[in-house]
């Protein structure tokens, strides 16, 4: 955006998706907020640099804004996408990215907060972590499905859930279960389609490689060098010959000659010029 101007009309592109005309101001002053060079971005701090003269009556506003009104994150992302995509020029060819991004922060409250693998600071360290489904050109990205992740301790700690407001039907799910269904979600809205780019996080998981098989996306994933695969030409053993009683063997088999091996050593195998 090259001027104040741009920024006042995306923020109006965005409160279409907010559904009630009295929200819009409540948006514009936190989305603003969340640019200023501060350093701590709650409502407080926000409510005083928006309106200096009536802090409490500002903060009442944007509090009650972004923990008590009912507006849909999803219909904001659809506001971005439909924003940005046309910038894209994914015409020209298309990527959804999966990521996990962690935000640092202070306290115990905010919903999700833990001690966990930050990206950010690069080590173990108290924050948010939110699962993201991005797409992507070669001209850059847009977010078009972002998830906060709920630790085990935080789902099944009903008092911090009730105090936090998390909602009876969200629970436990791991960051690939929720990268999958963030992929699931996009395609159902008919998202221009892509090749399916991942970290080892994701791609060394044989589920979440499959689920994407399932759903005809094709993938670039990172896998560890451990990963065991099937050279060319290599295949299991069929099953076991099926006995006069009980149910026919199905499990493929391995055996001298029939073993899958790791990437690493499939990779040293390769001429220098592969």
């Amino acid at each position: 955006m090259d001027s104040l101007g741009d920024l006042a009309s995306y923020l109006e592109f965005l409160c279409e998706g907010l559904g009630h005309a009295d929200r819009h101001g409540s948006l514009m002053d936190y989305c603003r907020g969340l640019m200023l060079p501060i350093a701590r971005k709650s409502v407080e701090p926000l409510a005083a640099y928006a309106d200096p003269m009536h802090v409490g009556a500002k903060h009442q506003s944007l509090h009650h804004f972004v923990a008590k009104s009912n507006w849909s994150d999803e219909a904001l992302l659809d506001r971005v996408r439909q924003w940005v995509m046309p910038e894209l020029g994914i015409e020209n060819g298309a990527f959804w990215t999966i990521d996990d991004t962690g935000f640092p922060k202070k306290g115990k409250c905010s919903v999700g907060v833990s001690r966990q693998y930050c990206g950010q600071l690069g080590k173990q360290d108290n924050c948010q972590v939110a699962v993201s489904l991005s797409l992507a050109s070669d001209r850059g990205s847009v977010p078009v499905g972002y998830r906060l992740y709920l630790s085990k301790e935080w789902a099944e700690d009903a008092h911090r859930r009730v105090k936090a407001g998390v909602p009876e039907t969200v629970a436990f799910a791991t960051k690939l279960e929720i990268a999958m269904s963030l992929v699931r979600r996009a395609k159902e809205k008919g998202l221009p389609l892509g090749t399916v780019l991942a970290d080892a996080g994701y791609g060394s998981d044989t589920a979440f490689r499959d689920g994407l098989t399932g759903l005809d996306m094709p993938y670039v994933v990172g896998v560890t060098s451990q990963a065991r695969v099937w050279s060319p030409g290599v295949k299991p053993l069929p099953p076991k010959p099926r006995k006069q009683t009980g149910r026919p063997p199905k499990l493929l088999r391995r055996g001298p000659g029939h073993e899958p091996a790791s990437v690493k050593a499939l990779a040293q195998e390769l001429p220098a010029e592969a």
